[in-house]
């Protein structure tokens, strides 16, 4: 069995893409289906898809025919036998499915995991008459599998729980934001999605609205780009039908498909969307609660009968989805109690009860929290679970981090605590839309407390007797890479990075950014670091002394169990022959600097020199000379202390400039800033 090599059965959409995402991720993958055309069929999908990458600039042309090298097209399944994961994508026929967990029971390695992606079928289904049902786990893909980041991860009745943490592991390294969900038709994201979709035709039934009326309302309510209708034609219709058909099998006629779905279905049609007059208020707001009420109301079953949790579930709309907001969070802002009602409505309808979740609480909000506390033995683990927004710093991420951080350091028996962040990043900095609603309320002042407090955990961090290890597989920047630099020990896979962009947004990195890195690598390459805003992947920032360990997604996990379980290593160090150690040593010293922030001393011919000149020229003259004057302050054998006091005391300062607030506003709506220096 060879890691890194993982086998698709099924060369259609979904398994095409699949192993398209597999091979984009360095996993070398062989692709099986039964005919030569229909694997001719799946490369041609694949090269078709890369190409619009590359002509997009996701990828470079090298890139794209590398992921293409990975690929193994075959009709063999005896070619899957050194594959440590194999992913079955056949069409949803259960014989079908069966017959090929039998031929993959014989073929593959007894240490392999076998995963079904199946959305019709319970993963137990397909564990009977196998020799090794314990390792059969579901796997389940969104389209486009390439692109939707969700997956679902489903252990079946015989499942080993060794084997759905190895499939989950994998997802992981697939790049790939997994919930869990227990073994049940529809499993989680479907199981409230198709209803949303079918309450849509319902309402059509009924003359509500027509669909380009009803999708219009939809996508207002809940902050997505197509409504139920588009949906269903961008998907196949008749998949929401056969979706609606087993729902209704397992939990009965709420979700059975209504007539005119199965009527367009049966024409072969698609939906015919005209956006018609704007509704009137009565009709849209019907129409809203109706479509939050399906939704909650499948919601709230999954929750009472313990397929997946609040949390999971709204991940998986926005992830999974792209929905605004999830379910939950949703009935959060509106009240709970004004949706237990729209619920009710709906339910009545169908005599079903209100879910035990929603009637039990009143108008008591659900619990969402943003980071999450696992504790095994002597190990916490602290994960920030916000990713579809890259988890960035807000003061709802701050409390549950404080929560999370006091139940790690509390438990006596933790002697390590380990940072992580779920999907593409660690933290990918502070939250700027917080930054920009408090300019909207001319609140700098609540911008300043909101720091403090973030300011008052780092130094807690940094102060910990435990061994905190942070672990960048994935988006480090501004006050995520301050937090690393707070860890006795920085891991990174090839997926981080560790950055200060700041002083682009005409402020400077105020969470120690400027201190605690000079101590780590010095003030010429915090000032390279801090001044440019160079983001490094983990090998470059081991290099420069900013990550301690490098290692794999693949091996990350093993790692850092290893290193939780024993001392802390030493700190890296800044190799001085490195191209930029060497460039910061040379043009940003203490006695260069100042040319660079007054202008007068730019070298001509020093290649080097021309990359700092083009990204300190993007910069905000005010942050830069700021964000120097602090790291001017620190010095390796200078206590943080004064230093940290310094940057809490500039704060309110550089948050008034007009560079901090053109700087903001620009970021948020994808704009280059004008700046002022003012």
């Amino acid at each position: 069995m060879q890691a890194g090599r993982i086998g698709v059965i099924g060369a259609g959409n979904m398994g095409s893409g699949i192993a398209q995402k597999a091979a984009t991720e360095g996993a070398t993958v062989v692709l099986v289906d039964l005919s030569e055309a229909a694997l001719e069929r799946g490369m041609a999908t694949i090269k078709g898809l890369l190409a619009q990458g590359v002509e997009r600039r996701v990828f470079k042309p090298e890139q794209a025919e590398a992921i293409v090298a990975r690929l193994i097209p075959t009709t063999s399944f005896e070619d899957l036998a050194e594959c440590e994961l194999v992913i079955e994508a056949v069409f949803e026929d259960l014989g079908v499915k069966r017959e090929v967990f039998t031929t993959l029971d014989r073929v593959c390695d007894p240490g392999a995991v076998l995963a079904t992606n199946t959305s019709s079928f319970r993963v137990t289904d397909l564990q009977s008459g196998l020799s090794h049902p314990e390792r059969v786990v579901g796997l389940h893909f969104f389209f486009h599998p390439a692109k939707n980041r969700l997956v679902e991860v489903i252990g079946g009745d015989k499942t080993d729980d060794a084997m759905v943490k190895r499939a989950w592991q994998m997802m992981n390294v697939m790049g790939k934001t997994a919930i869990s969900s227990a073994d049940a038709e529809g499993f989680v994201v479907n199981r409230f999605f198709v209803p949303w979709l079918n309450e849509g035709v319902r309402l059509l039934e009924e003359g509500v609205g027509t669909p380009g009326q009803i999708d219009a309302v939809a996508c207002k309510a809940f902050g997505v780009g197509m409504g139920p209708f588009a949906l269903m034609n961008a998907t196949g219709v008749p998949i929401t039908m056969h979706a609606a058909n087993t729902l209704k099998d397992a939990f009965g006629p709420f979700y059975a498909p209504a007539e005119a779905l199965n009527e367009i279905v049966a024409r072969g049609e698609s939906w015919e969307i005209e956006e018609g007059d704007p509704l009137s208020d009565d009709a849209a707001n019907r129409i809203a609660s109706r479509l939050r009420g399906a939704a909650l109301l499948a919601c709230g079953q999954l929750v009472d009968s313990a397929i997946s949790d609040p949390m999971d579930t709204d991940i998986g709309a926005r992830v999974g989805l792209r929905w605004r907001q999830g379910p939950f969070e949703l009935a959060n802002r509106l009240g709970v109690a004004a949706m237990s009602a729209e619920i009710g409505a709906l339910a009545e309808r169908w005599s079903l009860s209100i879910p035990e979740c929603f009637a039990s609480r009143g108008d008591e909000a659900f619990a969402l929290p943003y980071v999450t506390t696992s504790i095994e033995g002597a190990v916490a683990t602290v994960t920030f679970n916000r990713p579809s927004q890259l988890n960035p710093l807000s003061p709802t991420l701050l409390d549950d981090f404080i929560q999370a951080w006091d139940s790690a350091v509390s438990d006596e028996a933790v002697r390590s605590v380990v940072l992580r962040g779920s999907g593409k990043a660690f933290m990918a900095g502070a939250d700027l839309k917080f930054f920009a609603d408090a300019y909207e309320r001319d609140d700098v002042d609540g911008i300043v407390a909101f720091a403090s407090r973030a300011a008052a955990l780092f130094a807690r961090i940094d102060d910990a007797p435990q061994h905190v290890i942070a672990v960048l597989d994935g988006l480090s920047l501004g006050g995520g890479s301050e937090l690393a630099l707070c860890a006795d020990t920085i891991v990174g896979t090839e997926r981080g990075t560790i950055g200060f962009p700041e002083t682009g947004l005409g402020i400077y990195p105020g969470l120690g950014g400027t201190q605690r890195s000079t101590r780590r690598i010095g003030r010429p390459l915090a000032r390279w670091m801090v001044l440019s805003g160079e983001v490094l992947k983990s090998d470059a920032a081991h290099a420069l002394g900013l990550v301690d360990v490098v290692t794999t997604r693949h091996d990350v996990d093993a790692v850092v169990a290893k290193l939780a379980q024993g001392g802390k290593p030493e700190q890296a160090r800044v190799d001085a022959t490195h191209p930029t150690a060497q460039a910061a040593a040379r043009l940003l010293s203490d006695d260069a600097v100042s040319g660079w922030l007054d202008g007068t001393g730019v070298p001509g011919d020093d290649p080097m020199a021309a990359r700092l000149a083009k990204r300190l020229g993007h910069k905000g003259p005010v942050a830069l000379k700021v964000a120097n004057e602090l790291i001017g302050m620190a010095d390796a054998g200078v206590d943080v202390s004064a230093g940290l006091q310094a940057e809490a005391d500039a704060m309110k300062g550089i948050f008034e400039t007009h560079d901090a607030k053109a700087g903001i506003r620009a970021a948020l709506s994808r704009q280059r800033p004008t700046f002022e220096g003012r």
